[in-house]
């Protein structure tokens, strides 16, 4: 048998001097040129079939085997995210208003990783292994479906997907059978009244007050119309009206989100937000736009897959935790919805090295020795899955 934590251990230093190049050079979702071309040459450099671009410009490489064993995916994601990083890194990033704020520059060194180590063993490869390097994970609709589209899962059985986390201790593995992140969707609003001046309100109708109406209204929806032992949260980002402090305005606008685990709930909320609006329209006299935007579906594991990756992880010895319910989103769950799947948290968050800020932080870092736990969870669970063959 391997010993793929001293194997990934072999890699370490191979996977930071990835990660901090990339961590250097971050490009936002879809304008992932330089990446791209990145990946590529790594891979060109090892014993697979690379089809790209896939989708806009994803990369899939394929390491097949001589043996009858599935074949299984692993996924990671690359781009960045608009911020100033505000770290004190040697090699933060050199370009002004992006970030690698998320991890993904990890993701993709913990994949090549995984790539190198699969080709210097492909001899014992019993089925296949496709790695899904992926695009646009943080805007929707983002690339995982634009990927599926263009057959990046064709003749996949299973999918794996990992994601470093900063709020869990380093190494430390986490995952969830079911339900594990929520679908982020979106709203914007525009209330639409009649403007005029502030000293005579009763010549106008007043948007900012049916504005706030609204709002404490939708508060009401999952306090007192869900099930208190369902989840679901609806928060307001965005609101404005006006420019003056003696006018009041024609129309008033705002933006926000909803987060929930399953679609009756999703539509129960999208049911109650216009019905508050249809009942203030008749009340006040206004007109009003809604716009209602679907994000990701939710992250559920297959329950086959879950407890894969908890096997993995007990028998490599790390320490393995049941995930909290996040209402953060991932697009992963659309890969989920082809082909049964899991996805696992690898923790990176240490308070010695600083490494603790919250994901989408301008001060954002990882623990960099958490990517070789993640490299060896994707081993065992490729040897679990029967696709290498280590006797």
């Amino acid at each position: 048998m391997f010993d793929w934590y001293q194997l990934a251990n072999m890699k370490e230093n191979r996977m930071i001097q990835i990660r901090r190049y990339l961590h250097q050079y971050p490009e936002l979702s879809f304008e992932e040129e330089h990446t791209y071309d990145f990946i590529l040459n790594q891979l060109s450099q090892l014993s697979c079939d690379i089809q790209s671009p896939v989708g806009r410009n994803g990369i899939v490489a394929r390491f097949s085997g001589k043996g009858d064993g599935p074949a299984i995916a692993l996924r990671a994601d690359f781009d960045a995210l608009p911020i100033d990083e505000l770290t004190n890194l040697d090699f933060k990033s050199k370009h002004p208003g992006k970030m690698h704020a998320c991890g993904h520059d990890g993701h993709t060194a913990i994949l090549l990783g995984v790539a190198e180590l699969i080709d210097e063993h492909r001899n014992n490869l019993n089925g296949d292994v496709v790695l899904i390097f992926q695009y646009g994970e943080e805007i929707m609709p983002g690339g995982s479906q634009e990927m599926i589209d263009a057959g990046c899962l064709q003749d996949v059985d299973r999918i794996y997907g990992n994601h470093l986390w900063s709020g869990y201790p380093t190494g430390a593995i986490y995952s969830r059978n079911g339900a594990m992140m929520a679908s982020p969707d979106e709203f914007n609003i525009k209330i639409q009244g009649q403007g005029g001046h502030g000293a005579k309100p009763h010549e106008t109708i007043d948007p900012v007050v049916v504005m706030a109406e609204f709002i404490l209204s939708a508060q009401k929806i999952v306090s007192r119309t869900i099930d208190p032992v369902k989840q679901a949260v609806v928060s307001f980002g965005m609101i404005k009206a006006g420019d003056a402090d003696n006018v009041i305005p024609d129309a008033a606008y705002c933006r926000g989100t909803v987060r929930t685990f399953d679609t009756e709930i999703q539509q129960h909320v999208i049911e109650r937000l216009e019905k508050i609006l249809e009942g203030l329209a008749v009340a006040n006299d206004i007109t009003y736009t809604f716009d209602y935007i679907k994000g990701y579906l939710p992250v559920h594991n297959h329950p086959q897959a879950y407890d894969v990756v908890q096997a993995a992880a007990d028998q490599l010895n790390f320490r393995f935790n049941n995930a909290e319910l996040m209402m953060v989103g991932e697009d992963f769950s659309h890969y989920q919805r082809v082909r049964p799947g899991a996805f696992f948290l690898t923790g990176c968050g240490d308070e010695t090295k600083g490494t603790t800020a919250p994901h989408h932080s301008p001060y954002f870092d990882i623990d960099e020795s958490a990517m070789k736990y993640a490299v060896s969870t994707f081993l065992k669970i490729l040897e679990l899955e029967q696709v290498i063959i280590t006797k």
